[in-house]
């Protein structure tokens, strides 16, 4: 009995912590392609927060500028990414798709060089250097 009560108990547990909310579609609803956009911007945002500007400048809040470029606020924003939020699944692959696009945009910026500057041989190094001249 005490086994089953607590089997029980846990079972109830477990279902009250699932959420099942899907919150009321927002009246100016962003598309899912344009949130992935804002997203993927967003996430570049934060990355240059640290990076300083020519005059030396940083910690500087690019977000509103990421908005002021997609054309929207910041309420219709949030309500359409709380209403995703709610719809777990689609969200997850909305930012898997965000990622993808962060890892092109990264390859576009940081590619791969086939000519490295770095030996990886270090014998191979040491033949290539020239000897100083000790005369």
């Amino acid at each position: 009995m005490k086994k089953t009560t607590s089997i029980l108990t846990l079972f109830i547990v477990m279902i009250s912590c699932t959420s099942n909310t899907i919150y009321k579609k927002p009246d100016h609803l962003l598309e899912k392609e344009k949130m992935i956009a804002i997203w993927t911007d967003i996430y570049i945002a934060r990355g240059a927060k640290h990076i300083k500007t020519k005059d030396l400048r940083k910690n500087i809040n690019y977000i509103p500028l990421v908005l002021k470029k997609h054309q929207i606020d910041s309420l219709q924003f949030s309500e359409s990414n709380l209403y995703y939020t709610s719809k777990i699944d689609d969200y997850e692959k909305m930012f898997l798709e965000v990622e993808k696009r962060l890892k092109e945009k990264q390859e576009i910026y940081n590619p791969k060089s086939d000519i490295d500057s770095i030996i990886k041989d270090p014998k191979e190094k040491i033949r290539n250097e020239t000897l100083p001249d000790l005369r």
